[in-house]
């Protein structure tokens, strides 16, 4: 293919122009939501480059493409065109005596039974799953001793989404026989992955359970979540809890000794599991706490179950400093002392050793550049030419898919880069890919505006606690890289490292922030130091102290400077 237009038209991809920016368009493989024609629900994002590469990436059916130069040496992922589906073809027995039989002992109606079109098929009862536009596109099947199956290739969705899809609010459960117990007492807003429960919580947009979650989108004002109370059902609310938003979920206590909607709805009848739908509770609740509402937890808590800080992997940081998700971060340092580098470094220790990632807003250089910087950092060789120790191109490719499941980029184009929209950006990222962490970096380059006669430092407050609420509803940690301000030379004609204070707004960083860290370099030393000023929790946190690091300029990447632990020579991208 010689030509950008000779793609295109290949793909049926067509773009309004092909100037350097990013377009949204008409999908040609799902044709957008639902088929719909209306320019506003393009999902098609279709962006030139300035070195003349196209990308584009469908947001609703996840086709994905590009095209470089001949010239050109950078290479992403294949064209991933949109999968073909098996359309099931069910062939019910004449005869539904034994679902109806099996349904009635387990609290569901014949009514609800052919409401939701169940039946019977080679002994196994069939639950047929309908998309938005009332089509079959799945059965799930189980057996009486409670076996599953489902059809094979078939398209992965939500159960129940074609009575769900344009609703508000909908109740999260656990399994099929929850939806119909909950439409039994006429809640037909329920819904379920088709695979179950996770065993643990991951947050991870590549766990197969929530490809479903995918295929559905679903934009609501209230998720109530009713999972089953055990390890599994706690996994899936914590799924939820992360994918939506704590703003909008609410949650269902069940009583002591039952496991799920159905057991309720069998054990105490249909009034209890009403009242228990109609009890939940706001997560988090606005205003007055009890120690009921933390039972649980300090049940946990006293059996050693709490969520504990993260460590970097990285031997003499993890002595004075650790990240509790949720929490906000200042990193501050003299302009040009490597405290974005430094940064890029601990994250890529994170994502390797925990498989964090990380949603990042840095206008200061192009994405381009900064993927660069993380290859040379990932792989610990130059990516340019005229050094001896370039990585390959084998080697940079290899790199290049690891940082792509780890690394997600915000750019704002056009639009102003205020808080407002690099938070929505986050968002959907906290959603749709399971981000752990955000990075704002600089400060100094989200928009300053001020509304009315607000000063300074109160849009600095307020850009703090928008960012701080931000990282507790989704669970996500927060870094905020700043410049000092207010720094004069010392006698020596260097600077000092700066603290909090040296920041535009500094009572407000110090105070606010979970963690205040310093990155200053000492050129004649060839050091670098990581200075915690500040740790809200310390001796759980970390504790106030520095690390030293050296710059190890053939590998592109920093070396402890007083502790003897081997580096590994290159990172695994598994």
């Amino acid at each position: 293919m010689d030509t950008l237009n000779d793609k295109l038209q290949s793909e049926n991809i067509r773009p309004r122009h092909t100037d350097v920016g990013t377009q949204k368009i008409k999908c040609p493989e799902c044709q957008g939501p639902n088929g719909s024609h209306k320019q506003s629900d393009n999902p098609l994002s279709f962006t030139v480059n300035a070195d003349s590469s196209a990308v584009w990436h469908c947001h609703h059916c996840q086709y994905t493409g590009n095209w470089f130069p001949k010239d050109n040496n950078y290479r992403f992922a294949n064209p991933q065109p949109k999968k073909i589906y098996t359309v099931p073809s069910p062939k019910p027995t004449s005869d539904n005596n034994g679902l109806v039989e099996f349904m009635k002992g387990r609290g569901i109606s014949a009514a609800v039974v052919e409401d939701y079109k169940l039946y019977q098929q080679d002994g196994w009862f069939c639950f047929p799953y309908y998309d938005e536009q009332g089509e079959l596109v799945n059965v799930k099947s189980r057996s009486k001793d409670k076996k599953f199956k489902q059809e094979a290739d078939a398209k992965s969705i939500l159960y129940n989404y074609d009575n769900c899809h344009k609703l508000d609010e909908i109740i999260w459960v656990e399994g099929e026989m929850d939806v119909l117990s909950l439409a039994e007492i006429g809640y037909k807003n329920a819904t379920t992955l088709p695979n179950g429960a996770p065993k643990e919580f991951k947050g991870d947009d590549n766990d197969k359970r929530f490809v479903a979650l995918q295929n559905c989108p679903l934009d609501v004002k209230k998720v109530i979540i009713f999972t089953d109370n055990d390890p599994s059902g706690k996994a899936l609310h914590k799924e939820i809890l992360h994918r939506f938003g704590k703003d909008i979920c609410w949650y269902v206590r069940l009583p002591q000794g039952v496991k799920d909607a159905n057991e309720l709805l069998m054990k105490q009848g249909p009034i209890a599991l009403k009242e228990a739908v109609e009890a939940a509770v706001p997560y988090p609740i606005d205003g007055l706490y009890t120690a009921r509402d933390y039972y649980h937890t300090i049940q946990e808590i006293y059996d050693g179950k709490y969520e504990r800080p993260i460590e970097f992997g990285i031997h003499n940081l993890d002595k004075i400093y650790k990240i509790m998700p949720g929490t906000f971060h200042l990193w501050t340092g003299v302009p040009n002392h490597g405290k974005s580098m430094f940064l890029d470094f601990c994250l890529i220790h994170l994502a390797r050793n925990h498989g964090h990632k990380f949603a990042i807003f840095s206008p200061e250089h192009s994405t381009q550049m900064h993927i660069r910087r993380l290859l040379q950092m990932v792989v610990q060789k130059s990516f340019d030419e005229g050094f001896n120790n370039r990585m390959t191109k084998q080697e940079m490719n290899d790199a290049l898919a690891w940082i792509y499941k780890h690394f997600y980029f915000i750019e704002t184009r056009n639009a102003v880069p205020s808080a407002e929209l690099i938070l929505n950006i986050a968002k959907s990222a906290c959603q749709k890919f399971g981000i752990n962490a955000l990075v704002i970096d600089p400060y100094n380059e989200v928009d300053a505006s001020r509304k009315g006669n607000q000063r300074e430092d109160e849009h600095i407050r307020d850009f703090i606690s928008m960012c701080k609420r931000f990282g507790r509803l989704h669970n996500c940690t927060v870094f905020v890289v700043a410049h000092p301000t207010k720094q004069q030379k010392n006698n020596q004609g260097t600077f000092d490292p700066p603290t909090a204070y040296d920041v535009a707004g500094a009572a407000h960083w110090h105070n606010q922030s979970d963690a205040v860290i310093t990155v200053h370099r000492d050129f004649e030393q060839n050091s670098t130091s990581v200075l915690t000023r500040k740790i809200r929790e310390q001796g759980l946190y970390g504790e106030i102290g520095e690390a030293e690091f050296v710059y190890n300029i053939s590998k592109r990447t920093y070396e402890e400077r007083r502790y003897d632990a081997p580096l590994a020579s290159r990172y695994d991208f598994d």
